[in-house]
C-alpha cells in the first residue's frame, strides 16, 4: 500500500468563527450515518447532486451526497474549502493518483436539513476513515493582496449593505426541474440589477461575450475577497481590509485575461482589477500577511466498501 506523507497547500487565514484553522480544530464528531466509496471505471463525466466546490452555494440535499467521477483532490477541496491557488500549491505536492485516480461516494446522514459545512465536516471524517487520511496547520507569512477601500468611506455603484428589512429567495428554494432535481441555468438578476437568490456567489449573464459576471447578495466582505484570487487569476491569496461590516450585495463584471477563447468580439471591457475599482470602489495593495498552510501528515489508496 503506497502512502504519502507531508505536503503544503495556502490556505488564507480570514479569521471569525469560519476560519480554517478553527476548521480543522473541530473534533470529527459529524460522520455519514451510511457511506460508499468505490473506485470509478468508467469514463464518464463528473455529477454530484451538490456543488463540490469551495463556495457557499447550497440547496437542498436531503441529508444524501451522491458523487460520481471525481478525484480525491476534488473531494479535498470541497471538504477544506480549497479556493483555486489552493488547489494548485497542492496538486504539485500530492501523489499522481489523488490528483487522476477517480472515485464515487455515496454516502447518508439522517439529518435532511444539514448544512453544506456540516456536510462537509462529515467528509472529511470520511476522507479520514477510508483514505486514511491525516493534516494539520502551520502558519507562514507570504505574499498576499489586500483588499482595501479605493476611497475611504465610499463604494462603488456595484457594491451595496444588504438591507436589512429585504428579504429574497435563498439556493435551497432554487427552481427544480420534473426530476425534482436544481436547474443549472445562469440566475436572473433582479429589477434592481443584483441576483435574485441571497447567500452564494454566483455566475451571472455577462454584458457581453468576452466578459465574466459574477454576483451576490447578503454575504460577507471576507466571502468577497477570498473569491477574487480565482476570478483575477491572482495567484496569491487575498484578504480583506476593507474594514466593511456587515453583510452586501454586488456585481463584477469584466473581461478577464486573456479573453475567453470562445470570444469572438472585444468589447473593450474593463479588466478585473479596473472592473473592482469602477464598480465595486474596492482595490488590491500587494503585502505580506499571516497564511495558514495545511500539511497533509498522511493519505492512502481507499479502503473500499
Amino acid at each position: 500500500m503506497k502512502v504519502f506523507r507531508r505536503c503544503v497547500v495556502w490556505l488564507v487565514l480570514l479569521g471569525g468563527a469560519n476560519g480554517l484553522a478553527q476548521q480543522a480544530a473541530l473534533p470529527h464528531k459529524l460522520e455519514f450515518d451510511v457511506a460508499s466509496v468505490r473506485r470509478n471505471v468508467d469514463d464518464g463525466k463528473p455529477q454530484s447532486n451538490i456543488a463540490l466546490g469551495p463556495g457557499d452555494v447550497w440547496g437542498p440535499s436531503g441529508g444524501v451526497l451522491s458523487a460520481k467521477n471525481f478525484t480525491l483532490l476534488q473531494y479535498l477541496v470541497f471538504a477544506y474549502k480549497l479556493a483555486d491557488y489552493q488547489q494548485a500549491a497542492l496538486r504539485e505536492k500530492l501523489p499522481g493518483w489523488v490528483v487522476s485516480d477517480r472515485y464515487n461516494i455515496e454516502a447518508r446522514t439522517a439529518d435532511r436539513d444539514v448544512t453544506k459545512d456540516q456536510m462537509r465536516e462529515r467528509m472529511r471524517s470520511l476522507l479520514a476513515d477510508r483514505f486514511a487520511l491525516a493534516v494539520h496547520y502551520e502558519s507562514r507569512v507570504v505574499a498576499v493582496y489586500a483588499l482595501e477601500q479605493a476611497k475611504a468611506g465610499a463604494t462603488g455603484p456595484k457594491l451595496r449593505q444588504h438591507p436589512k428589512d429585504e428579504s429574497c429567495p435563498d439556493f435551497s428554494l432554487m427552481t427544480k426541474t420534473a426530476d425534482g432535481k436544481p436547474t443549472t441555468h445562469l440566475p436572473d438578476a433582479g429589477d434592481d440589477g443584483f441576483p435574485m437568490f441571497c447567500g452564494g456567489i454566483v455566475g451571472m449573464p455577462a454584458s457581453a461575450q468576452d466578459r465574466y459576471s459574477f454576483g451576490a447578495r447578503d454575504i460577507e466582505m471576507s466571502v468577497i475577497a477570498k473569491a477574487l484570487s480565482s476570478w483575477g487569476n491572482l495567484g496569491r491569496p487575498v484578504v480583506d481590509q476593507t474594514r466593511l461590516a456587515g453583510r452586501w450585495d454586488f456585481v463584477l463584471d469584466y473581461t478577464p485575461e486573456p479573453r475567453p477563447a470562445y470570444a469572438t468580439v472585444d468589447s473593450e471591457g474593463p479588466t478585473f482589477q479596473q472592473a473592482l475599482q469602477r464598480q465595486l470602489g474596492l482595490k488590491l495593495q500587494s503585502q505580506k500577511a499571516p497564511v495558514e498552510f495545511l500539511v497533509v501528515d498522511r493519505v492512502e489508496h481507499v479502503k473500499e466498501n
